[in-house]
């Protein structure tokens, strides 16, 4: 059992496993539907309270969010909290975007740096929860504990979130309904949607391989098309067997009843048999749920309604088309007239090309490149590195050093060992001006890849030439004779990397253990027009400079001392944009060269490489 008092907020899950929290509004809303039980219908529609996120339905059944326009199902749960906590006290603290715009924390980050904030602290540090970073309270900022750099946070209210009282079960299905006597059953409706679905349901309990038709269309049909036809929508008639997955298989997150209410047992439409049943979406496997698309897909077409095409149906799941007869279902029952339509496919690769046709790029020298672990250059200390690019500040003014978030006026507050270097000598950057602790700027060079540059932690100015830790690699490049989506006009330069796993260098976060290497070699693509000719020779510097691969976390799989991108985004989709790394994109090549740009690579660079 839970507490008897908790704050419920609910929650939905990332592409980085990590639990996100919905608003206090939305949460409300979905609690007063969960508290409806069954009369609610068992899904959430979150547009209702924040049209931000209309394409969203919750179905409480299987604890899925639905995203109507691309067909992503990620799990969602209800989470409960102490009612002191900060969402009990309606307390959201946020950080700053790199666009200006404000995110939430994690409840449970925000939760602890409310419960600082709340102890008076000056700060708090956030690694004990897997987080490097500090936040300052002085100055309202987050501290990233390896790169310094700064963002905003604040602290603000909202509602307070929905509270439960009672006797709280760990985790229940969903409907929770009281121990009193159930609420009768609402009439069935008869239109066409939902004798539908009532009969796909029907056939699933009874393991029928009947074609499904609602009686009420069935003269209106055209005849079913024989062994192997393709149905009107394209997509292959099923006649296989059906086999049903048993609900108790689905996985289902926390929810509970209202004060003094027990868990009850799902109530679903009257089945053949007549007995009480619900049978959720989630249930249905591959081939059914491929049934339920075309049947509704022929419904529609036999009606002669008008019909709104429901496009772009991109989930990661094998079953697009049954994604897309939920689809169907859910806008259907909006009262919106649907036409099922064909998702489009993921192309990552361009056709067969043959050596023959591979070609080098103009302008471009050799077709590869190799690099190797370049070494720091030696006989060169850090104060002398920074001697270039400081002027010391003999009156500092009375503000913080934003390295060690002490004043200017006051020695540094960094605790490592300096012994060449007075804690108290304060310096300007020549170009940005920016002032700190030479003290913090050593201990800031000497944690960094020691190469003779330095980049400042407040604007990210560039100073000297920077280079990175990527491993070892080859990179290869040339003309192949197809066009990208969106550049008709010109060929394309095809990008390879290849990296091998290896040990991990001096510079790299784990000395002396393996790093492993995963989804090489990686293809990329660019235009072949004068800006793509222009980003590929600065993608050269950046990968003679270490600059396009790191050791670290993938964000993708959470996998550790793995090779992963490093702020400089490539295009690995060739024929499509499904995943948002594909052409067409107006902005792509304008993009990275602004990243480029904040690496310190620029049209000039390529100059400096050459001399």
């Amino acid at each position: 059992m839970l507490l008897a008092s908790a704050v419920v907020v609910w929650e939905w899950l990332n592409e980085h496993g990590r639990w996100r929290p919905y608003s206090p509004a939305v949460s409300h809303h979905i609690e007063a539907v969960v508290r409806a039980g069954p009369r609610a219908g068992g899904s959430v529609v979150l547009g209702q309270v924040d049209s931000r996120l209309a394409p969203y339905i919750i179905d409480l059944q299987s604890m899925n969010q639905f995203r109507q326009d691309t067909g992503t199902l990620r799990p969602v749960r209800r989470n409960y909290y102490d009612p002191s906590s900060a969402p009990g006290k309606g307390v959201v603290w946020e950080w700053e975007n790199d666009n200006g715009s404000w995110t939430p924390y994690d409840m449970e980050v925000g939760i602890t740096i409310q419960h600082a904030y709340e102890k008076q602290h000056p700060w708090i540090d956030l690694t004990p929860i897997g987080f490097s970073y500090v936040i300052d309270f002085s100055t309202m900022g987050q501290i990233n504990r390896q790169t310094q750099r700064q963002r905003r946070v604040r602290r603000r209210l909202d509602l307070v979130y929905p509270m439960v009282t009672g006797t709280l079960a760990k985790a229940q299905s969903w409907p929770a309904s009281p121990a009193s006597a159930p609420t009768p059953a609402a009439p069935a409706c008869s239109c066409p949607q939902c004798v539908l679905v009532m009969s796909v349901k029907a056939a699933v309990a009874h393991g029928s391989s009947a074609p499904l038709q609602p009686p009420a269309a069935r003269k209106n049909l055209p005849p079913a098309p024989g062994p192997g036809a393709k149905s009107p929508d394209g997509l292959s008639t099923i006649r296989a067997p059906v086999r049903t997955v048993p609900s108790q298989a689905i996985r289902r997150q926390a929810s509970s009843t209202p004060a003094g209410g027990t868990v009850g047992s799902p109530a679903s439409p009257p089945g053949v048999n007549g007995k009480t049943g619900r049978v959720a979406l989630a249930t249905l496997n591959r081939t059914n749920l491929q049934r339920l698309a075309i049947a509704q897909s022929r419904v529609l077409i036999a009606s002669g309604v008008p019909t709104v095409p429901v496009k772009n149906l991109n989930g990661s799941s094998p079953v697009n088309p049954a994604l897309a007869g939920i689809t169907g279902i859910l806008m259907s029952a909006a009262g919106l007239p649907v036409c099922l339509t064909r998702p489009p496919k993921l192309v990552l690769h361009p056709p067969p090309v043959s050596k023959s046709e591979i070609k080098s790029i103009p302008g471009v020298s050799n077709t590869s490149r190799k690099t190797t672990k370049k070494q720091a250059k030696k006989g060169k200390t850090p104060e002398e590195v920074l001697k270039k690019y400081l002027q010391k500040v003999r009156h500092p003014p009375d503000e913080d050093c934003t390295i060690c978030m002490e004043r200017l006026t006051a020695p540094s507050g960094y605790k490592g060992l300096q012994p060449t270097v007075k804690p108290d000598l304060v310096g300007k950057l020549s170009r940005c001006g920016h002032i700190y602790h030479i003290y913090c700027l050593v201990a800031m060079y000497n944690n960094g890849n020691k190469d003779g540059s330095l980049q400042c932690p407040t604007c990210k100015t560039i100073y000297g030439v920077k280079t990175g830790t990527q491993p070892p690699g080859k990179m290869e490049y040339h003309l192949i004779p197809h066009s990208l989506p969106g550049h008709p006009d010109c060929k394309t330069i095809r990008i390879i990397y290849s990296i091998p796993p290896g040990i991990q260098g001096p510079e790299h976060p784990n000395p002396g253990k393996s790093f492993s290497a995963r989804g090489f070699p990686r293809h990329c693509y660019l235009p072949d027009s004068e800006k793509g000719r222009k980003v590929l020779k600065l993608l050269l510097v950046a990968w003679d400079r270490r600059l396009i691969f790191a050791i670290g976390t993938s964000s993708t799989t959470g996998e550790s001392d793995t090779v992963i991108w490093n702020e400089v985004h490539h295009k690995t989709e060739f024929g499509s944009n499904l995943t948002g790394h594909g052409y067409p994109d107006a902005n792509y090549l304008d993009n990275v060269l602004a990243e480029l740009a904040a690496q310190g690579i620029s049209e000039d660079s390529t100059a400096q490489e050459k001399d």
